[in-house]
């Protein structure tokens, strides 16, 4: 048994709930064959799940591929390497199953990221903004109808403007960038840097996604360390000790 059927196994809450659900109900069957998974466990409604989370990422993940109106077979070869690297073979193909069951669906993406935004925390948010702007750049041919939808996730999902484009400067280089992931302004002070720094490192602190488990964590590190990075660069820079 893969993850992503553990994930479910070990109980799934609010994403049973509204349009999630609705989305879920045709895509759960293939997980659920398994005879310890015919009964999948409900846990309480108020807390996020990793299972919630999971669920969730792949209906949004869903959604950026249907991007530009089609799915190409080279972007499912893509998402799949994607998933074998950050889960292992198993959870990739209990993924893949799920994702293209939802590829066939129309998907709600208000009614979804409203749903996200009432039910899960933002740090958690953040995080899933995250994993999707690294799995759109990942191959290096982001196309602007991806960034659009991304774009439209962050802002249903309630994420603020100053963290999207933290987020996104950590994977899209542009000049000025790392000042963008700290969300400053070139112009600001030494001390106003090493402000905001702090600032940014408690925001992004891994240990604010700890409720998802360790393989969603050590995305939160990856997370960390880009905000370490941006301020070791904007300190050499500055020659800041």
């Amino acid at each position: 048994m893969g993850k992503f059927a553990k994930w479910v196994a070990g109980g799934l809450g609010w994403v049973f709930l509204g349009p999630i659900g609705g989305i879920l109900g045709f895509t759960l069957g293939a997980l659920l064959d398994a005879p310890d998974l015919s009964q999948p466990r409900l846990s309480g409604r108020g807390r996020t799940t990793t299972g919630d989370f999971a669920m969730s990422l792949l209906v949004l993940i869903a959604a950026v591929m249907k991007a530009d109106g089609k799915v190409l077979k080279s972007e499912l070869d893509y998402v799949k390497k994607y998933l074998m690297q950050s889960f292992g073979a198993d959870s990739a193909k209990e993924a893949l199953g799920m994702l293209r069951d939802i590829l066939k669906q129309e998907i709600p993406l208000d009614d979804v990221t409203g749903q996200i935004r009432q039910h899960m925390n933002y740090s958690s948010r953040l995080q899933l903004l995250h994993l999707l702007y690294g799995l759109s750049e990942a191959d290096k041919r982001i196309s602007s109808k991806e960034l659009e939808v991304i774009e439209r996730i962050a802002a249903g999902l309630g994420i603020s403007k100053r963290d999207k484009e933290s987020v996104k400067h950590m994977f899209i280089p542009e000049t000025d960038g790392a000042y963008k992931i700290l969300e400053i302004d070139p112009s600001v002070t030494d001390e106003e840097v090493k402000k905001a720094y702090r600032k940014m490192a408690m925001k992004f602190h891994p240990d604010k996604v700890s409720h998802l488990g360790t393989d969603f964590q050590k995305f939160a590190n990856e997370k960390f360390k880009k905000v370490n990075e941006a301020y070791n660069n904007i300190k050499k820079e500055r020659n800041i000790a």
